[in-house]
């Protein structure tokens, strides 16, 4: 009775199209809440895969509005949700953000953002310890703080501050680590 009851459950799977996929829960348990996983395709061939370990590096570059969330962000809550929700366990989402050039001021304590976005609340700050809170690494390029003459003390707290993203990025991608972005 028992091997019967595993086969229903199969076949209900299948039926369903969850063949090959591990079945989650959906949205109320992906780990970024308030964010969305990508819009199932029915058919789509190319999923994520519960068995891989990815290992994803985002390259933040690019300045964003000082008003508004950083774009690059909005896409690591979206991209870590949609792994989540096609049953990539936590330990085998391994993402790492690395905030460098224009991308930088991100990760800029309130009250520094405030001095250089007139007056602006630094908006990224909430998902950026949601994201550190969710596994993923924030990195910050340290020749850029120089360059701008902030000092690393000035940073959010939950931002590792390396030598230089050049390297950060060279050494991740060593280890087997995807880079995503310019």
């Amino acid at each position: 009775m028992h091997k019967t009851m595993i086969a229903a459950a199969l076949a209900a799977g299948v039926m369903f199209g969850y063949a090959g996929r591990a079945w989650t829960q959906t949205d109320q348990k992906l780990p970024m809440a308030g964010y969305a996983a990508a819009k199932d395709i029915p058919g789509a061939r190319e999923l994520p895969n519960p068995e891989v370990d990815y290992k994803v590096v985002f390259s933040v570059a690019a300045v964003a509005k000082p008003d508004e969330i950083h774009p690059t962000l909005k896409t690591i809550a979206l991209y870590l949700n949609t792994l989540a929700h096609n049953g990539v366990p936590a330990g085998h989402r391994h993402i790492a953000a690395v905030f460098h050039q224009g991308g930088g001021d991100a990760v800029l304590a309130n009250d520094v953002y405030k001095a250089r976005h007139n007056g602006t609340n630094n908006p990224n700050i909430a998902l950026l310890h949601e994201l550190k809170q969710a596994g993923v690494e924030l990195r910050v390029c340290g020749q850029g703080l120089l360059g701008k003459k902030v000092d690393p003390k000035d940073v959010l707290p939950d931002v590792q501050v390396d030598l230089w993203a050049m390297t950060t990025m060279v050494n991740l991608q060593l280890r087997g680590y995807v880079r995503i972005g310019g």
